[in-house]
């Protein structure tokens, strides 16, 4: 079940065609889900490679009675790239910007060339995902999809109760 504390370490967030989402919509959209943030960009050869894997993923989970929710923490170049992209993989998203950056910055994953931006110090560059746990809104399972590729989604944890919202 949802817990506040996990929708409020959450940004506002956009609907996958750009639009603000409420409070109350969001809380609907997650409610029973699995939720996973994707860093990731358009013009990363290795996210737009990796993406048939995830959709495929969430699509099985989905099946299986373990549903799935992706939102999109962007590294794109601009907005209109960012509601191509959420739109034609059906996510929501963070908003590119400062929302984005604050959750590069938190989880220490973004792609190399924001690296003059945001620093060295990350643990993994795009893409990548990162599995929220459900009271708190705090990383559960980090998802190596940059080194590991599809193989990476085997890491999720499904099963465990705990990333059920």
């Amino acid at each position: 079940m949802c817990q506040c504390a996990a929708l409020e370490s959450l940004p506002s967030l956009k609907t996958s065609d750009g639009s603000d989402m409420k409070a109350e919509e969001l809380a609907g959209e997650l409610k029973g889900k699995r939720v996973a943030l994707y860093f990731a960009a358009g013009w990363c050869p290795m996210c737009t490679s990796f993406e048939p894997s995830l959709l495929k993923f969430r699509e099985a989970a989905g099946s299986a009675g373990k549903d799935v929710e992706i939102i999109y923490v962007p590294s794109d170049r601009s907005e209109e790239d960012v509601i191509k992209r959420t739109t034609a993989m059906g996510m929501i998203s963070v908003p590119i910007g400062k929302d984005a950056d604050e959750m590069k910055k938190k989880h220490k994953i973004w792609a190399g060339s924001e690296c003059m931006k945001l620093g060295m110090g990350r643990r993994s560059g795009v893409p990548a995902l990162v599995v929220l746990d459900s009271k708190s809104g705090d990383e559960m399972a980090f998802l190596p999809a940059e080194s590991k590729g599809a193989g990476a989604l085997g890491s999720w944890p499904l099963d465990d109760d705990g990333c059920v919202w």
